[in-house]
């Protein structure tokens, strides 16, 4: 077994192999695959939608036992064009998912996802059921219009003043509408020629994203994203506020109702109860339509990937499963 640091993460490896895996409608998906070649296969779906991969997602596996597969979604990270939303609904991911797995040569895999990943891979085990090993799915989100308007609105009031900073980015008559605000302005060009708006609008969605993620206020004065990091935030940002002004395209039938034909497959939820970006109430009703699966509340977390307890919930399950092809017994940990 490779050695685990301090910190509960297994050591940060380098992929074996990279693609440039060349899909429909022109998007080019960035694939790496890393860990060991002949270990469980596992697919890691990221968040946003838009945000890209992370070296941190493929540090919950243990490299010696896993043969992992990050994908970086359509528009997001490394694959091209960036921030493009041409041809890029759930149902171009769902098919993307597939080609990636038939060129692989995988007939099944793990599949791991966090916050919107989990999301997309709950749909896409109710699309192509056959395909899944397991499911371990991290602060599970829900894309119902109550949940989106909540995070624009802060109708629960978690951090007022933060989001009374972040709504200073829009015009006081479109506050009523942030979504549809945000959507427009993060195109290029600005749709008012308004060369900055783009960058501005990105820059207050991080810091209010920030702010709920870590559960700490996020001050003017920290640290910056510097220019390069700022304009991938507008292509980030304009890739999820185009998912969820759709609703992410799972309303018609919504998600909930598609879980009753997810194979039978050893399932996990976990969620932290103060997760103020994703509703602890949404992975409770996920778990209720999924009878077999098991839900574990990690206590004190947030919506933080990073944060100790998570990744030692992460770390556990998969070694668990790496060893005994499930993950546990149901206790939290």
């Amino acid at each position: 077994m490779a050695l685990v640091l301090s910190n509960g993460l297994y050591p940060e490896t380098q992929p074996w192999r990279i693609h440039a895996m060349e899909a429909p409608h022109g998007h080019v998906l960035h694939v790496e695959e890393s860990g060991d070649p002949t270990g469980i296969c596992a697919v890691v779906l990221h968040g946003g939608p838009g945000s890209g991969g992370s070296p941190l997602l493929r540090r919950f596996f243990d490299p010696a036992r896993y043969r992992v597969i990050s994908i970086d979604q359509r528009g997001a990270g490394r694959s091209r064009p960036r921030g493009a939303t041409a041809h890029n609904r759930t149902e171009d991911l769902l098919e993307d998912l597939r080609l990636v797995r038939e060129r692989l040569e995988v007939p099944r895999w793990l599949v791991v996802g966090g916050s919107w990943g989990a999301t997309l891979a709950l749909a896409h085990a109710a699309f192509e059921p056959q395909a899944i090993a397991a499911l371990l799915l991290r602060a599970v989100f829900l894309p119902n219009a109550e949940y989106i308007e909540d995070f624009f609105q802060d109708t629960a009031g978690r951090a007022p003043a933060e989001w009374a900073r972040f709504a200073s980015a829009v015009p006081a008559n479109q506050r009523h509408d942030m979504l549809g605000y945000l959507a427009q302005g993060l195109q290029e060009p600005a749709a008012d020629g308004d060369k900055d708006l783009p960058r501005r609008l990105a820059l207050a969605w991080w810091q209010w994203e920030r702010t709920l993620a870590g559960g700490e206020p996020v001050s003017t004065t920290d640290v910056q994203p510097g220019r390069e990091t700022l304009e991938a935030l507008v292509d980030r940002y304009r890739v999820q506020s185009h998912y969820l002004l759709h609703r992410c395209w799972l309303g018609a039938p919504p998600l909930l109702d598609r879980l009753d034909t997810l194979p039978k497959v050893p399932t996990l939820l976990l969620h932290s109860r103060d997760d103020r970006i994703c509703r602890p109430e949404g992975a409770q009703a996920v778990h209720e339509r999924i009878a077999h699966s098991q839900l574990r509340w990690v206590h004190g977390a947030g919506h933080d990937p990073s944060h100790p307890a998570m990744a030692s919930a992460m770390v556990t399950a998969l070694d668990s499963y790496a060893q005994h092809g499930h993950f546990g017994d149901g206790r939290g940990p």
